[in-house]
């Protein structure tokens, strides 16, 4: 009798460490995934792909001006006075100085925002995530890009971009 008691204890503290080793099994999720291809994520994408793209095509557009100019003052270099084509050269330089500015203070710019967009989306997941956590009793959510092999049952990507989507309809970029 005993032995037997013994024997219950034993598969009883046995039992217990395996619940306790599959209860402590990490998940992962793909943050680049959630990112890109969530509700919000895209609208911001969207937005700031617009954004650049209009931005380039403003900057082309004067640039094309700044070359036919340089054109212009080019084929006037022998009917006007050397002072004066000087001036032009340096006129030129300075709008081409000015259009490298402009095009920098944007890229700069749309990259703030990307940064800006991102940290949003990461600081309305985090509650999310930690909701999650507590309701499927998980301890630890891994990023995939950090993992080198998993197997997909612990990949819950889907489950919290349903619940972002949700929760999360766009973001705000400025």
């Amino acid at each position: 009798m005993k032995n037997l008691k013994y024997i219950f204890f034993l598969l009883f503290i046995y039992l217990l460490n395996i619940n306790i080793l599959y209860s402590e099994t990490p998940h992962f999720i793909d943050f680049k995934y959630i990112l890109n291809e969530s509700n919000a994520g895209k609208k911001a994408q969207n937005t700031l792909k617009s954004k650049l793209e209009n931005g380039i095509k403003n900057l082309k557009t004067k640039e094309k001006k700044l070359q036919d100019e340089e054109k212009k003052i080019i084929q006037q270099k022998k009917v006007i006075s050397p002072e004066e084509y000087k001036k032009k050269v340096s006129e030129l330089r300075e709008q081409v100085t000015s259009l490298q500015k402009e095009r920098n203070k944007l890229l700069n710019e749309v990259s703030q925002q990307r940064t800006k967009a991102r940290n949003e989306l990461l600081k309305n997941l985090n509650p999310i995530l930690e909701d999650y956590m507590k309701d499927k009793k998980i301890r630890i959510i891994l990023d995939k890009k950090s993992i080198l092999l998993a197997d997909e049952n612990l990949n819950i990507t889907n489950d919290i971009m349903q619940i972002l989507n949700q929760k999360l309809k766009s973001l705000k970029l400025n």
